[in-house]
């Protein structure tokens, strides 16, 4: 379990932190959980997720501790940094599940700070720049996002600006909304979470400039399955957004919803192979020992192991 990585730590406040962990699972929280996944279980949040959150706490409080030792022996103000977490994977990885959990937990570890969640996805070109490119079958390679205005909104993040404006992304019409922005006002956490966070400048060979995303984060996260898993979870997810969109027009997914099954799973399989699957292998799994945890699903998307750097525990 996570708690081998406190031992680890030495950490001798553990009826401190169990404490902790009953204040932390009150009704409102466990609702707010509930809400995100169903399925998740109260032992998986025991076990997993709020040792994942402290261990990220850990490392944040580390990163303040820091920064005050620097400042101090030249006499500068002090100033509040943003610390920023990254969350990468491939497609149905369940990214965005983790990052909204963990931005739940966070806020209950760092009381009277302000923890925000980003998807990159709203900085993916709209579909009709990417037709326009020849880039729609490329939709979520790094060459499909707004590099530009990413970099330069991580950027402003970390110096402190504020207002910040994120754009947003509508996975109802599967684009990018464009009289839809979300404010950003100084957090103090940033949770980053989408496919290509964690690349470098080589993916971006039409972009000439050095700096990447990469370059601001502070502690990042890799979701890691098989890809038969990876591939079941996206069809599945595929047949729910079908399924959904029945009735509704306005969907991105409301023209395979009136296909059979089989000729939709035909083309999901497609979109999978040909996109998702490529994007996969070309440019999301190079980047993910360059994490600094890597978290390893199994059936159902229940944690199974986790590597912190090169340290590797299994979860029995």
């Amino acid at each position: 379990m996570f708690t081998k990585f406190y031992l680890s730590l030495n950490c001798n406040r553990l009826e401190e932190f169990y404490h902790l962990i009953l204040m932390i699972l009150s009704d409102t929280t466990i609702t707010q959980l509930k809400k995100i996944n169903k399925a998740l279980s109260i032992k998986e949040i025991m076990e997993v997720y709020l040792p994942l959150s402290y261990l990220i706490h850990f490392y944040i409080n580390s990163n303040e501790k820091s920064q005050d030792i620097i400042q101090k022996p030249f006499n500068s103000p002090k100033q509040k940094i943003p610390y920023i977490i990254s969350i990468t994977g491939g497609v149905s990885s369940g990214k965005s599940t983790i990052a909204r959990i963990l931005q739940i937990l966070l806020n209950h570890y760092l009381k009277y700070r302000y923890v925000e969640l980003i998807s990159t996805d709203g900085f993916l070109y709209p579909n009709s720049a990417l037709r326009d490119r020849g880039l729609i079958k490329k939709k979520g390679f790094p060459l499909s996002y707004d590099i530009y205005h990413l970099i330069k909104f991580v950027s402003d993040i970390k110096s402190g600006f504020s207002p910040v404006i994120a754009p947003l992304y509508s996975h109802l019409v599967s684009d990018v909304i464009p009289i839809k922005k979300k404010i950003v006002q100084k957090p103090d956490v940033l949770i980053l979470e989408g496919l290509n966070v964690l690349q470098s400048g080589i993916n971006y060979p039409y972009f000439d400039n050095t700096i990447c995303t990469s370059n601001f984060i502070d502690f990042s996260i890799y979701i890691d399955a098989s890809h038969d898993l990876l591939q079941s979870w996206y069809l599945n997810r595929f047949l729910g957004f079908r399924k959904s969109a029945l009735t509704n027009q306005k969907s991105y997914f409301y023209y395979y919803s009136q296909l059979s099954r089989k000729e939709a799973m035909r083309i999901a399989n497609t979109i999978w192979y040909q996109v998702n699957y490529r994007n996969l292998i070309e440019n999301i799994l190079p980047m993910r020992d360059n994490s600094t945890l890597i978290i390893t699903k199994s059936l159902n998307h229940l944690i199974k192991s986790y590597q912190i750097k090169n340290n590797y525990y299994n979860l029995k």
